[in-house]
């Protein structure tokens, strides 16, 4: 027979409550019954990480449950109406170690959240799947710490979620393909978890910020992606396949990551004529040749960034990417004479990182005497050519020889 339900079976904490919460003393709390209850349940979840210095951060030191409001009295807790409408779980400070504990699910009990923040820490534990009753969330952000488990296929049925941040944990699995349809999605950031499988094939969400980097994703890109877009990156993943055109009609795209990843076939003429401030290709096996330069070319800013290198580009470089103040363009099959727009621009500063070493390329024009400012860095090593004396500042993994052998230079008719 089972024994009868009994308050000495309830935490400490909850029994506690039981006999804090009576109907005289529930008038005098403002805020719900319902979220009380809640709100201890969480506090018995987590501890918090003692510091470097010993003494714990005491994130809730604040957390009294005898106080008679808790909304402005509670850590982390912004209310309205008396109900929990913000949770914001850790300082984030950055001499904080953050919490330690799980997830508990009794989270899904602050049914008008529109918020939930946790900072990063060692919470370990599953993402709970009962999150799908909180239909007001607009932001779940659990970055940094030790979350492990799929994502709950449940966060696809939150219709007003905006922003989704789960990135620097221990995630596995697929990425639910319903979150990629969420009519208001704004901004989803998964990386630098164990996610494994394709990117959704339908990405209808009208997404402004999509960053799946450094996961285990497979397969091609989807077939098409939102004109919102405005920062994509999705490297060092496994995915493979050419790029197409994917990105042709993003008109307001500004950064781009797919490097360290598999993709082949040609380089995206189309990709130079858009106005990315951060171009990143680099370590994959795309061929083809850098475009000629247009009549209205892309305007690179300051701290613009193009990384083309560790592919198999050929042909001449083209003056279409003079002007970047980051450019590398190492470890390719570049040939010929380096144009004089991008010797000007190194000489003069705007350009500060040039990296041409290990191409085929015989000639850099510069005018004797010319020094470059203490800003710049230009590589040129191992090329058909002997760098210019007193020219180079290359990174050590650029080997020490300055020229290729005058054997490969023939062999590809480049001498």
């Amino acid at each position: 027979m089972a024994k009868p339900h009994s308050h000495s079976s309830l935490p400490l904490s909850l029994l506690l409550l039981s006999l804090l919460l009576t109907p005289s003393d529930q008038q005098t709390h403002k805020i719900s019954t319902v979220d009380l209850r809640a709100l201890i349940a969480i506090k018995n979840s987590f501890t918090d990480v003692p510091s470097r210095r010993g003494s714990p951060a005491a994130f809730f030191s604040t957390w009294n449950f005898s106080a008679p409001d808790p909304c402005s009295t509670f850590t982390g807790l912004t209310c309205a109406s008396g109900r929990v409408t913000t949770l914001t779980l850790g300082t984030g400070l950055s001499d904080s170690p953050g919490l330690a504990g799980s997830l508990p699910p009794s989270i899904a009990d602050l049914t008008e959240l529109t918020q939930l923040i946790l900072f990063p820490g060692i919470v370990t534990g599953p993402i709970p799947f009962q999150l799908d009753r909180l239909a007001s969330l607009r932001v779940i952000s659990l970055t940094n710490n030790r979350l492990t488990g799929p994502i709950p296929q449940s966060l696809s049925l939150l219709p007003n979620l905006h922003t989704l941040d789960l990135s620097y944990n221990r995630l596995a699995g697929p990425i639910p393909p319903g979150l990629t349809r969420l009519a208001k999605l704004k901004v989803l950031i998964l990386a630098s978890n164990s996610l494994s499988g394709e990117v959704p094939y339908d990405v209808s969400s009208q997404l402004l910020h999509l960053d799946l980097k450094r996961n285990g994703l497979t397969g091609p890109l989807p077939p098409s992606l939102p004109t919102t877009l405005r920062y994509v990156s999705l490297s060092e993943n496994d995915m493979s396949g050419p790029i197409g055109s994917v990105f042709d009609s993003l008109a307001d795209l500004v950064h781009l990551d797919l490097g360290s990843n598999r993709f082949g076939g040609p380089l995206p003429q189309t990709l130079f004529r858009m106005n990315l401030q951060s171009l990143l290709l680099q370590r994959n096996n795309l061929s083809g040749w850098v475009p000629p330069a247009l009549s209205q070319p892309p305007s690179y800013g300051e701290g613009s960034i193009v990384d083309l290198s560790h592919n198999v580009i050929t042909g001449e470089l083209s003056p279409i990417l003079a002007g970047v103040e980051s450019l590398y363009l190492n470890n390719n099959r570049l040939i010929g004479t380096v144009p004089r727009e991008y010797v000007k621009s190194v000489c003069v500063g705007i350009t500060k990182t040039l990296y041409l070493q290990h191409n085929y390329i015989s000639r850099f024009a510069v005018e004797p005497g010319s020094m470059l400012p203490d800003t710049v860095s230009l590589c040129l090593s191992y090329n058909c050519m002997v760098p210019p004396v007193g020219m180079e500042a290359c990174p050590a993994n650029a080997g020490t020889d300055l020229s290729r052998p005058a054997s490969q230079c023939s062999v590809f008719n480049y001498g």
